[in-house]
């Protein structure tokens, strides 16, 4: 990384502290430790053995486990920091990163904020005032319409929670009937997530693209723009795939959003890192959707392409140094994916569990918050990990990022990880067409499963049935002998498919065993000798090897009586809190199929619990702010009798 800062004229630090948790704590551990800084975490209850926590020096508890009680307690964070000796503070993103009461508060404390002025975050906390501060500085802007006097020519809208991001809050409405539902959803989710109900609306851009622009300024009047990044890939208005630079866009548009940015940035006297975020359309017309006062998640890929350690530059002109005049000039091309436990097939439902196994092979950088054995917990985002591939173009960094995530070990936990690689190899993004409709339009084939999956499956449950763990090698490889004796049998599930597999090769055409260890399978699969790395944990084997990745779950002689339920029950897809009960629902309500029902919050998402068919609410076990586990029985609809 490029060393640019030149001139300290602050204190130096000695010691810090970074409240937050998960991969951006270890990330800025990182960094820190390279400048030779003490590093203190902070840790909820469920975050005792966490990655960040093992990566500190030294780690205070905030006791509980919910955010609100943890991690978005600025007193007590403060308190921490006073008590571990800590003289400075990064927020990293999310949590208190960009609250200003909070940053105030650790100036007056007599520590150092690793981030902006607060004044700087005041003024682009509400995206409301935001806007008007930057119709003045000439940024230009998308209008606002006001939801209680819009028409048909309005639509579609895009309902925005005015104090945060992260997609909570929002909603694209494109008929006006759908309008107050849409507004009572989107205020709540805003209260819930960020304590403040304020929504606004504006015109919803049909195929817009997400491009930002990262800035970089010192106390001292330099303002650095930081090339552009694009971050059209969004599930839930949350990004998955970012790159930089941004693929097409003509020069001039480059400059105007450069210009922008740095216009923006100097209108509240910015200090640190910050990103200017702009919608373009797709006949090449930008306008200014927000600025995010903090690091972001997506700044590796700014990394990459300049060469710099932008928590160092942050650390730096926390200290008082000088930036040069001008930056370092790009290299190459970045892409980042994000890999999630969720699983995009159902609704991008999240997942909870035992990581296992968390292993990205090749030249690409990998931030997480994660080792193997670590618990994804219900109380926070299910990122599991961001993978950056860099190149000298984009074709080969792609390329390279597909293969590595298609490569990579993953084992306990559904992902995100398929979705990814065939989002990179899909011809519209290996092209650069990019627009935020990408997963609307593709979702489906995305996740869909392959048109003949069954020789892989079938490769790869005869691999797992191999090595036999805990059997003597001879015995496990007396099955294959050419003998007339009754062959060994096994079943699997994979992916809602059923396997049988036996140990002698002739019930297996084009599949062949020739060597075997409890970890290592070689077999032949149509000619071809391929190796296959068997992991098994619990009640699940993994198996993974060029033809992909197989999570098979041996199937049991006798079903579990317990897995029957009453017709009509809603379970709990996952642990949560319940949100929201639709108005006037209680037993004996009559209930349309598709109706919402429920709101059950996860993992910094909400999900909605849906009417299974037209009929009866029989029983709703259900209520507000109800914490409930995975499986939990929420409501029972007993469905009309049909005509």
């Amino acid at each position: 990384m490029t060393d640019q800062p030149v001139t300290v004229t602050g204190k130096p630090l000695t010691s810090l502290l970074v409240a937050n948790r998960g991969e951006i704590a270890v990330r800025v551990f990182r960094t820190a430790r390279a400048l030779g800084l003490a590093t203190v975490a902070v840790h909820s209850d469920p975050d005792e053995q966490a990655l960040h926590v093992r990566e500190a020096d030294a780690a205070v508890r905030l006791p509980g486990a919910a955010p609100a009680d943890t991690y978005l307690r600025g007193d007590l964070v403060i308190k921490a920091a006073l008590a571990a000796g800590a003289d400075a503070v990064h927020p990293g993103y999310g949590f208190l990163s960009e609250n200003a009461g909070f940053a105030r508060e650790v100036r007056a404390a007599g520590l150092t904020w690793v981030g902006p002025p607060p004044a700087a975050i005041e003024a682009m906390a509400s995206k409301t005032r935001a806007k008007e501060l930057m119709r003045a500085a000439g940024v230009p802007l998308l209008e606002p319409v006001d939801p209680d006097t819009a028409t048909p020519a309005d639509l579609p809208l895009l309902l925005k929670a005015a104090a945060g991001g992260g997609g909570r809050g929002m909603r694209v409405v494109r008929a006006l009937d759908e309008l107050p539902e849409a507004l009572a959803g989107a205020r709540a989710e805003a209260a819930s997530a960020f304590g403040d109900a304020e929504v606004f609306a504006e015109p919803y851009v049909e195929r817009g693209r997400h491009v930002e622009v990262q800035v970089l300024a010192d106390a001292h009047g330099t303002v650095w723009a930081l090339g552009t990044r694009d971050c059209s890939l969004q599930r839930r208005h949350q990004k998955v795939i970012e790159e930089a630079p941004a693929p097409g866009l003509p020069e001039p548009l480059r400059t105007t959003l450069h210009e922008a940015a740095v216009a923006a940035a100097r209108a509240v006297s910015y200090q640190g890192a910050g990103t200017v975020e702009f919608l373009v359309t797709a006949d090449g017309r930008p306008y200014f959707l927000e600025m995010n006062t903090r690091l972001q998640v997506e700044h590796p890929v700014t990394e990459a392409v300049f060469g710099l350690d932008l928590v160092a530059l942050q650390l730096r002109i926390a200290e008082g140094a000088a930036l040069p005049l001008t930056p370092p000039e790009p290299a190459g091309h970045a892409v980042e994916a994000r890999l999630y436990a969720e699983d995009p097939a159902r609704d991008w439902r999240p997942q909870t569990g035992v990581l296992h196994t968390l292993a990205v092979p090749g030249s690409v950088r990998v931030d997480t918050g994660f080792g193997d054995g670590d618990t994804v917990s219900v109380h926070y985002d299910p990122m599991l990990a961001k993978v950056v591939a860099h190149a000298p173009t984009r074709a080969e960094a792609v390329r390279t990022l597909a293969h590595a995530l298609a490569a990579a070990r993953i084992h306990g936990l559904t992902t995100n990880r398929e979705l990814l690689v065939r989002s990179l190899r899909h011809p519209e993004f290996a092209a650069g067409r990019l627009d935020t409709g990408f997963y609307e339009r593709h979702l489906a084939a995305l996740t869909a499963g392959e048109p003949d999956p069954s020789l892989a499956a079938l490769a790869a449950a005869l691999a797992a049935a191999a090595p036999a763990p805990g059997a003597p090698l001879a015995r496990r490889l007396g099955g294959w002998r050419n003998v007339r004796s009754q062959p060994q049998t096994r079943r699997y599930t994979a992916s809602g498919t059923e396997y049988e597999v036996q140990y002698q090769p002739v019930n297996h055409p084009g599949v062949r065993v020739l060597a075997a260890t409890p970890e290592l399978v070689t077999l032949e699969v149509e000619g071809i000798r391929r190796l296959f790395h068997v992991k098994q944990k619990s009640n699940e084997v993994y198996v993974d090897s060029a033809l992909g990745s197989h999570t098979l779950t041996p199937v049991p002689r006798f079903a579990d009586p317990q897995d029957r339920t009453e017709p009509g029950s809603l379970l709990a897809p996952m642990p949560g809190t319940v949100v929201r009960v639709a108005e006037g629902l209680a037993p004996g309500s009559h209930v349309a199929a598709g109706q919402p029902l429920l709101w059950l919050e996860a993992m910094k998402m909400e999900h909605r619990i849906l009417a299974p068919a037209s009929g009866t609410l029989t029983a709703l076990h259900a209520a507000t702010g109800q914490q409930v586990e995975f499986g939990a029985l929420l409501a029972v609809v007993q469905e009309e009798p049909q005509a």
